[in-house]
C-alpha cells in the first residue's frame, strides 16, 4: 500500500493537469509496480528516442540522487566509509539505468548488427527477472522500444510504456501504458515531464520520506 504522502504527489499532478485524470489509474499502478521493483532489490531500465532519450536521462537523474529530499546516508555506512567529506555529499539512489547513453556500445552494436535492436541488446545484458523496463515513445511505435519490450517480456521483466493517446504496438507489449492525452509529439512530451516528475516524487517519498504511523 502506497503511503498517503506519496499519493499526494499524484493528487497534485491531477490538480495541476486535470486532463490527465484519465491516466490516473495507470500512473498509480506504475508507481506501485516500481515500488515493488525497488523493494525487491531490482532495477529500472529506461529508453526512448530524441526528446524521449532526454527524458530517459532526466528520469534516471531524479531517481539516482536526491530530488527534493536529502537522502542522507545512515550512520553505520558513514562510519564504514570513514570519510566525512565524501559521506556528507553522497545520497542514496534508486537503481536506474538509461539505455540511451552508452555511445561506444550503441555505435559498435549498430555498426555490426541491426541498429533498431540496440536497446534490446542492452535489456538482454542488464535485465533480470523482476526488473522493470520503461519505454518512452510519443507514437508508441518506435521499433527500438518495441524490440526492447519484446526481450524484456521474454526474460521476465515488467514493462511500462509512456506514450500519447493513440493506440500503439508498444501498448500491446506492456503491462501498463500511460497514455498522455495528446496526439502531437511536442504536446505529448509536454505532458510526459509532469507525469514522470510526479512518479519520481512519489517514489522518493515512498523510500526516503518520513515513516507514517
Amino acid at each position: 500500500m502506497m503511503k498517503n504522502s506519496s499519493l499526494k504527489h499524484i493528487e497534485t499532478l491531477m490538480e495541476r493537469y486535470p486532463q490527465l485524470e484519465v491516466c490516473k489509474k495507470d500512473i498509480l499502478s506504475s508507481v506501485e509496480m516500481l515500488i515493488e521493483t525497488f523493494q525487491t532489490g531490482k532495477k529500472l531500465l529506461v529508453c526512448g528516442n530524441g526528446g524521449s532519450a532526454s527524458d530517459s536521462e532526466h528520469i534516471v537523474g531524479e531517481l539516482m540522487k536526491g530530488f527534493i529530499l536529502p537522502r542522507k546516508l545512515d550512520k553505520d555506512l558513514v562510519n564504514k566509509i570513514n570519510d566525512e567529506e565524501l559521506s556528507s555529499c553522497l545520497q542514496y539512489g534508486l537503481p536506474a539505468i538509461s539505455l540511451v547513453s552508452e555511445v561506444a556500445l550503441s555505435t559498435a552494436f549498430s555498426n555490426d548488427q541491426l541498429p533498431s535492436a540496440v536497446f534490446a541488446q542492452q535489456v538482454l545484458g542488464y535485465g533480470k527477472k523482476g526488473d522493470t523496463l520503461l519505454c518512452i515513445s510519443t507514437s508508441g511505435n518506435s521499433l527500438n522500444c518495441i524490440y526492447a519490450a519484446k526481450v524484456a517480456k521474454a526474460i521476465g521483466m515488467n514493462v511500462i510504456s509512456l506514450t500519447g493517446k493513440k493506440n500503439s504496438k508498444l501498448e500491446l507489449l506492456s503491462d501498463l501504458t500511460i497514455k498522455a492525452t495528446e496526439s502531437e509529439t511536442f504536446k505529448i512530451q509536454e505532458l510526459h515531464l509532469p507525469i514522470y516528475h510526479a512518479i519520481c516524487l512519489a517514489l522518493e517519498e515512498e523510500f526516503f520520506g518520513l515513516e507514517e504511523n
